[in-house]
């Protein structure tokens, strides 16, 4: 039972709360109540321990904890996957304590977090990250909630509420896809701007199986199989910027099956370019990174200067021996080659020294992107710039080095503006709707789970997959016809075997008018 206690020239009401705890009648901003007479102390004291054994009763106090102190209790107490964490970490430490941080928990009201999104639109946020950071704040106010801190969650949001009515307005751009060919041409590009045939694969590798970012740096030589790839792992890039191998996401574990042409690229690749294991996870990669960044100065082995002196000429000559050996002598790229066998130059690593994996911004911004819009994109002091090319070998081979712009003769036509390496997974769900694949068979192959009732009772069966391969297949055959009716020849190894084996299949078939993809400099 409640209790009165004389405190001056006034009443204050006591409950028990629990045994040996009790509570002081508070009102809403958790100041004590100070009553006029005794009863009136009883009747409250006793209302509210009735209020504490149907747990009806809340703290008034307990909101005013400061949101950063209850935000970091929160996360110390989550346990979930290290990609998650580091989300969540990079959520609250950039995007929610320096607005929230110094608010109590009680305090923070549905308009303090309306104005808060205002605030991110106003800084050019995408709506979808902003739906994201949203999302977490959600998440640690309803455990606040959970904890008796406030009554109800002001992050919950309510359909429709201070919206203008319509179309919404947030509505991000319609996702950029690419047909086989663009992925053929975007793949060629993307090489050409590496210098080497891993990223012609790798494109491909994302086209035609839909593969996830972190499931194609993540895939081991062991799990590249003749006719299918296997989803094992996946490497997750934590904003520390180490790599961490995890199971795929949703743990979307799978068998991806491949046409046997695919299947020769990528053993093809295993066998040219022999993976060791990295030394950050002790496996054997499909594929590799570029050379390490910012690095030059720690890195050892020869560089291309060093070729130069010895076979005794210009570092454009031997350029020139890796790149355009028609343009040099015989006597002279005999000499050449054999200084770099001799200091064992690596070519495209500038060092022997070379990234264990791509890193996905580095990636994204500097060689799929230009390969898909023709242009560098700007990166102070320099504003974006269309690629620098010499225009022969076609499609043109990019300029580096000083004064590149200056000896160009020819930039690239854009592919297709706003394509991300993830939207060639929206474009392999697209070919696999134009070929009229069934819906089970398209998300195992990406990963999705389908929990309907239908989904139950659906299978996926071996002629499903035949046919899907088969117009793969003829998709892929389609558009090497297509390129090589544009030019014969590429200066991407891999791909001028190709085009020099279809071009043997398909002798009758003349070269066609080419496709403009190259511009002149004017």
């Amino acid at each position: 039972m409640g209790f009165a206690e004389k405190r001056g020239d006034y009443y204050r009401g006591r409950f028990k709360i629990a045994p040996g705890r009790y509570g002081t009648v508070t009102d809403a901003a958790g100041a004590t109540v100070r009553f006029d007479s005794k009863r009136a102390a009883v009747k409250a004291a006793n209302d509210a321990e009735a209020a504490v054994r149907a747990g009806t009763w809340r703290d008034p106090s307990a909101g005013r904890v400061l949101f950063a102190d209850y935000a970091s209790r929160w996360y110390a107490a989550q346990d979930l996957a290290r990609s998650t964490m580091e989300i969540y970490r990079s959520n609250l430490e950039v995007h929610l304590l320096p607005y929230f941080g110094e608010k109590e928990v009680g305090a923070i009201s549905a308009f303090d977090i309306a104005e808060w999104e205002k605030e991110k639109k106003a800084a050019g946020y995408a709506p979808s990250s902003i739906a994201g950071w949203r999302g977490n704040l959600h998440l640690v106010l309803a455990d606040a909630v959970d904890d008796g801190l406030i009554d109800v969650n002001p992050a919950t949001k309510r359909r429709g509420r201070g919206k203008r009515a319509g179309r919404d307005r947030d509505r991000g751009p319609e996702k950029v896809i690419a047909d086989a060919l663009g992925a053929l041409l975007l793949a060629e590009r993307a090489a050409l701007l590496a210098g080497r045939d891993d990223e012609f694969v790798a494109v491909l590798l994302l086209y035609f199986t839909g593969m996830r970012w972190g499931e194609l740096v993540g895939l081991e030589t062991e799990y590249a199989r003749l006719g299918s790839i296997r989803i094992e792992h996946q490497l997750y890039e934590l904003d520390t910027s180490e790599f961490h191998r995890c199971p795929p996401k949703d743990d979307s574990y799978r068998t991806i099956d491949t046409p046997g042409w695919l299947s020769k690229l990528v053993s093809d690749h295993i066998a040219r370019t022999a993976p060791q294991p990295c030394a950050c996870h002790g496996h054997r990669y499909v594929f590799r990174g570029l050379a390490t960044a910012n690095g030059a100065a720690r890195r050892t082995g020869a560089k291309l200067v060093d070729v130069a002196r010895r076979a005794g000429v210009s570092t454009g000559t031997v350029s020139n021996v890796l790149n355009h050996p028609d343009r040099v002598t015989e006597a002279t790229r005999r000499e050449v080659e054999a200084a770099i066998a001799e200091l064992g130059f690596v070519r495209g690593a500038a060092s022997g020294e070379t990234a264990a994996h791509w890193r996905r911004n580095g990636f994204a911004t500097w060689l799929f992107q230009p390969a898909a819009t023709g242009w560098y994109p700007r990166k102070a002091p320099h504003d974006a710039r269309p690629v620098p090319l010499l225009g022969e070998p076609w499609p043109g081979v990019p300029v580096r080095g000083r004064n590149a712009p200056g000896r160009a003769d020819a930039c690239w036509l854009p592919i297709a503006r706003g394509l991300t390496p993830h939207g060639l997974r929206h474009s392999h769900k697209t070919a696999m709707l134009e070929l009229g694949t069934p819906a089970v068979l398209m998300d195992d192959r990406l990963g999705h789970s389908d929990g309907s009732v239908q989904a139950r009772y659906s299978h996926i069966t071996s002629e499903m997959r035949g046919r899907l391969l088969d117009g793969l297949t003829a998709a892929w055959e389609a558009a090497l016809d297509d390129r090589l009716a544009m030019c014969p020849r590429s200066p991407v190894a891999a791909l001028d075997e190709l085009l020099r084996a279809r071009g043997r299949r398909v002798a009758e078939a003349g070269p066609g008018p080419a496709r403009p993809v190259l511009e002149a400099v004017g």
